[in-house]
C-alpha cells in the first residue's frame, strides 16, 4: 500500500513537471508576442512620414529571450505583395545588448531568404551595415526608413546614422520582416496587420 501510495505521488509529481516543462517549451518556442501598446511616433518618423500610422507591432523572442520591438508605421496604402514600393519606418527597439557586427552578419543571412545576390554584394552590404547599425543596449531603437525608388536611411536613437542608395538593398533588407520569404511568418503577420499571430 504505502509502496503504491508513494508511486502515485511520484507520478504525480512527475505529470506536473512535465505540465511546466511543456508550458515553458510552448512559450519559448513562440517567437512573436503583440506589442502595441508601447508604440509612440517618434519624431524622425513623422518628419519622413507625416501621414504615419501604426500598421502593426511585434515582439521577438528566441527561446524564451527578448530580443527587440518591432513596430511598422506606413502611409496609407501599403500592398505586403509590393511593400518595397511604399514609404514606410520599420522602428526596432532592442530588448537586450548585442553588438552591431553580429546583427549586420544576421542581417545578410536573412536577407538571402529573400533573394539572391553576389558574394561581392554581401561583403559590400556587410560593410555598410556595420557603419549603419552601431552596438545596441537595451532600450536603443533603430529606425529604418524605405524610400522607394531610392533606397534605405537608418536612425539610431533619433539621431541619422546614414543611408544606403540601393533599391535592392532596400527591398531584402526590409524583406527580413515584409518578405513572404521572411523566417518569421508570424511576425510578418503581426507588422501587416493581418490577424493575431
Amino acid at each position: 500500500m504505502k509502496k503504491n501510495r508513494s508511486f502515485l505521488l511520484r507520478l504525480g509529481t512527475l505529470k506536473t513537471a512535465f505540465k511546466v516543462a511543456l508550458t515553458i517549451t510552448f512559450a519559448a518556442a513562440m517567437s512573436v508576442l503583440p506589442a502595441w501598446a508601447d508604440a509612440v511616433l517618434r519624431p524622425e518618423i513623422r518628419a519622413a512620414l507625416p501621414e504615419a500610422t501604426l500598421m502593426g507591432s511585434a515582439r521577438l523572442t528566441f527561446w524564451g529571450l527578448e530580443v527587440y520591438q518591432a513596430h511598422l508605421w506606413t502611409a496609407p496604402g501599403l500592398r505586403a505583395q509590393d511593400y518595397a514600393q511604399h514609404a514606410f519606418a520599420l522602428e526596432l527597439e532592442y530588448l537586450r545588448d548585442l553588438s552591431g557586427k553580429a546583427i549586420a552578419k544576421r542581417s545578410i543571412q536573412e536577407m538571402r531568404r529573400v533573394g539572391k545576390f553576389s558574394d561581392e554584394q554581401a561583403e559590400r552590404w556587410l560593410n555598410r551595415l556595420q557603419t549603419l547599425i552601431p552596438n545596441v543596449k537595451k532600450g536603443d531603437r533603430i529606425v529604418g526608413l524605405n524610400r522607394p525608388g531610392v533606397g534605405a536611411v537608418f536612425f539610431v536613437n533619433g539621431q541619422a546614422s546614414g543611408e544606403e542608395k540601393d533599391v535592392e538593398f532596400a527591398r531584402l533588407f526590409f524583406g527580413i520582416w515584409l518578405s513572404a520569404q521572411t523566417s518569421e511568418p508570424q511576425m510578418r503577420q503581426a507588422l501587416l496587420n493581418q490577424g493575431a499571430p
